[in-house]
């Protein structure tokens, strides 16, 4: 008895709109599954429908398929280029006689669907060319090509999520594989390319679940070997309704441009509806560990973003200094118009890393507590910082100067002098310190000030300073 082969598996999105969060979780559950068995994932465009498929939209799957970090096998597979593929199958089902032309009109489909609709019965094309033989006028005639399904009995679909699924095939018609100029349907692209493929397991959304009735059905036709299905529940807002934009349902790159890691991103959408044990951060490399299809739910995940947020966090925190500074240098890069660190400003940034990332949930936060080190001069105050750099706090700042100036430009000798000053006045550290730290950084808080005064050095933070001490 031979092995079984490894598992194919791919991810088929059509390029009508962004890598969304619910496409970003079916992506990295194919991904980890064939990473964890050592089998293929491949990444398949499925643009047959080629008025709603734009290259923007087949740029930002694969854009947000990079950014997520899930590394596909081989080319991009590109749908349409194998329509002459697709008809090909068609054709052998029309002599087989597993298929059939259709010579209906739109005007007769139409009616059809009105009287149904008047009697009360479900709105499915009814056959009427299934065992019809065209006459000659129908010579020349548009026509499509249907699949000749079976009529009784029933589809089960063994679902490796749901469990097994049944369909009454009474309620399943005849669906259209070719369209009348002779374009092939998804239905039929899929199917074939699945089977050309050698895709072992089909990964999908659990609205696809009725899709895949029809599916076998045609699988069935073509004689061809039945994937496993595992059709996964859909993402629900925090409220349990239908994730929609006012939710949160947009693409990865969205949340990218909002500050989370991909690394988060990865965790964060593994857990939107798979489990192991209590474990809620997981990294990577133990996800492509642990993954199996029999620990996915059957129930509907729910976003949280609060949990979002501190798993962010978290990441933040473990990730080191230099990546995070290439993380925030790339970030700034996209912005538009694009800020460029200097080589300067990003030993800068890498230094105060340490005290940056304990403080910040994403890196739009750590963004803003480290904007005072991209750039050097006076700093533009924000309103809080405006608000406490009052006349008698500049004048502090002012009387504070000559002593900084005539110490040791260490943070300790620093923070040293400004205590003795403030007791000297008797004044409390903050009320010395924070007006510093609001010329200094054009915020009220910030990294450990002295060290920070260490860091831009003492010609730099003299600048900054007298610029807003009294005169």
């Amino acid at each position: 008895m031979s092995e079984n082969p490894k598992p194919v598996l791919r991810f088929a999105p059509s390029p009508t709109g962004m890598l969304h969060i619910g496409g970003a979780r079916t992506a990295l559950f194919n991904w980890l599954y064939a990473r964890h068995t050592g089998g293929t994932f491949l990444l398949r465009i499925e643009d047959t429908d080629r008025e709603r498929s734009t290259p923007e939209a087949v740029d930002a799957i694969l854009n947000g398929m990079r950014w997520m970090g899930l590394n596909w096998d081989g080319d991009v597979i590109y749908q349409f280029a194998r329509a002459p593929r697709h008809r090909e199958v068609a054709e052998q089902l029309l002599a087989q006689g597993n298929a059939y032309r259709c010579y209906a009109t739109g005007e007769e489909l139409t009616q059809m669907r009105e009287e149904q609709k008047a009697a009360g019965k479900p709105m499915r094309y009814d056959g009427r060319w299934r065992d019809r033989a065209p006459d000659p006028e129908q010579d020349g005639k548009p026509f499509v090509v249907r699949l000749k399904a079976r009529q009784e009995g029933e589809t089960i679909v063994h679902d490796a999520v749901l469990g097994d699924v049944r369909f009454e095939n009474s309620q399943l018609d005849d669906m259209v594989l070719l369209r009348s100029d002779g374009t092939p349907t998804y239905m039929l692209a899929v199917v074939v390319d699945d089977s050309d493929m050698g895709v072992t397991h089909v990964i999908r959304g659990a609205d696809h679940l009725n899709n895949a009735a029809r599916q076998l059905q045609l699988i069935e036709a073509m004689g061809a070997a039945v994937p496993v299905y595992g059709h996964l529940p859909l993402i629900n807002g925090p409220d349990g309704a239908k994730l929609s934009k006012r939710h949160g349902a947009l693409a990865v790159e969205v949340y990218r441009d909002m500050g989370y890691l991909s690394e988060t991103m990865r965790n964060y959408l593994l857990r939107l509806g798979w489990s192991h044990g209590d474990d809620e951060i997981i990294s990577t490399e133990q996800a492509i560990q642990w993954f199996n299809l029999e620990s996915i739910g059957k129930s509907a995940a729910r976003m949280d973003y609060k949990k979002l947020d501190n798993l962010n966090g978290h990441y933040i925190r473990e990730t080191a200094d230099a990546v995070l500074v290439a993380e925030v240098t790339a970030f700034l890069a996209r912005e538009t118009p694009p800020r460029i660190l200097s080589v300067a400003a990003r030993q800068r940034l890498q230094a105060a890393m340490a005290p940056l990332k304990e403080r910040a949930k994403t890196l739009v936060e750590l963004i803003l507590g480290a904007e005072f080190l991209f750039t050097d001069g006076p700093r533009t105050l924000d309103d809080a910082a405006a608000k406490l750099l009052t006349p008698e706090a500049r004048a502090t700042l002012a009387k504070t100067l000559p002593v900084l100036e005539a110490t040791d430009w260490s943070g300790e000798a620093l923070e040293n002098a400004a205590r003795n000053f403030a007791e000297q006045n008797g004044q409390k550290l903050g009320q010395v310190a924070q007006p510093l730290r609001a010329a200094l950084t054009g915020k009220t808080s910030s990294p450990p000030l002295f060290a920070m005064l260490a860091l831009l050095g003492r010609e730099e933070s003299l600048i900054r300073l007298r610029a807003y001490a009294a005169n």
